[in-house]
């Protein structure tokens, strides 16, 4: 079945389930130069009156390279049976592998980015705010030793949804 392009309004979906515990794509470039990474983080919901994606990514993540240099991101929820690949593309950099064409997924080019025929829903966004998490920011400071004993903190960022692709 082929993606279709859906209203973001008409859409009904547990944001905890689905990034929490079924994990998402998180992607950008063009089909030419493109990596992703899997995310279990992030948000999805309403600011500035706009509907929005908050994605984390930390700094050492190759990922971060394609989402700082371009306009756009892609977040997408691949259908079931797919853990083993979400699982690799989690572990693995795309500096040591061609995640594109190693991942057995099949890339769709969507406005703004890439996406895959295995998704079951794919968020196209327009970055619109980048903030890095420095330690100084943290309130609850257990945070920092359970997430960042390393060192290794994340930059948010938001993005608006322009376009919402459904497997049809």
């Amino acid at each position: 079945m082929a993606l279709q392009k859906v209203d973001v309004n008409t859409l009904s979906f547990n944001p905890f389930q689905m990034i929490g515990k079924q994990w998402a794509l998180l992607g950008a470039g063009d089909a030419d130069k493109f990596n992703m990474m899997t995310v279990s983080w992030g948000g999805v919901g309403v600011l500035w009156t706009r509907p929005t994606v908050s994605v984390y990514v930390r700094e050492s993540r190759y990922t971060k390279t394609f989402i700082d240099n371009g306009d756009t991101f892609v977040l997408t929820f691949l259908e079931d049976g797919h853990r083993d690949v979400l699982n690799t593309l989690g572990s693995k950099s795309g500096r040591d592998m061609d995640k594109m064409h190693d991942s057995g997924l099949t890339p769709v080019a969507v406005e703004g980015g890439v996406t895959f025929a295995e998704a079951e829903l794919a968020f196209v966004c327009r970055k619109l705010y980048a903030l890095d998490m420095p330690a100084e920011n943290f309130i609850c400071k257990d945070i920092l030793s359970q997430h960042y004993a390393n060192g290794d903190y994340h930059t948010m960022y938001v993005g608006e949804i322009i376009g919402v692709y459904k497997k049809a």
